[in-house]
């Protein structure tokens, strides 16, 4: 597994590593050799990488009343679709269509990153990143991972926190 920090950066980078360099937020990127027969990439990052699951967060993208929202959990559970749709003061989500996302977020499934995004959505951190002093997430491209704080997250995402996640 190879290690860059922000000033080891190569220019150009991912989206959300340009976003991340902009901000001058301190973070590190995570790569790894990505194996596309692994049945789950948020699993496959957090062995790849040696980090426990509950620190490894995964973005999905659901519609909530219609409206595309993010939503960053923990790859150790799940999404809990009810409460994200409270958290943004709606009534109802499901998973949004994956094209749509990609489309919206200019990331493929598997890589997308809450940070960089093509279209601004409104996101929401589960709760229980608050508990880490860093936590990871995509960089933008599947097998590389951005490990930060989950406050320069939430700040740069302007995320909602809330607890989003279930076992």
């Amino acid at each position: 597994m190879a290690k860059k920090s922000k000033k080891q950066q190569q220019p150009g980078g991912t989206p959300a590593t340009v976003a991340l360099t902009t901000a001058g937020v301190d973070f590190t990127v995570h790569s790894y050799d990505h194996d596309p027969a692994h049945p789950s990439y948020g699993e496959e990052a957090a062995e790849a990488m040696g980090v426990s699951p509950d620190r490894v967060f995964k973005t999905l993208v659901a519609d909530v009343d219609g409206t595309l929202t993010v939503a960053v959990v923990p790859v150790a559970g799940q999404l809990d679709l009810k409460a994200l749709a409270s958290a943004v003061g709606g009534k109802r989500a499901t998973m949004a269509d994956p094209t749509l996302a990609e489309r919206t977020t200019g990331y493929v499934r598997g890589g997308i990153s809450p940070l960089g995004q093509r279209k601004r959505l409104p996101t929401v951190l589960d709760e229980s990143a608050s508990s880490h002093p860093t936590i990871c997430v995509s960089a933008g491209r599947r097998g590389l991972e951005v490990e930060l704080a989950p406050e320069d997250l939430a700040k740069l995402t302007e995320a909602v926190l809330a607890p989003v996640g279930r076992a």
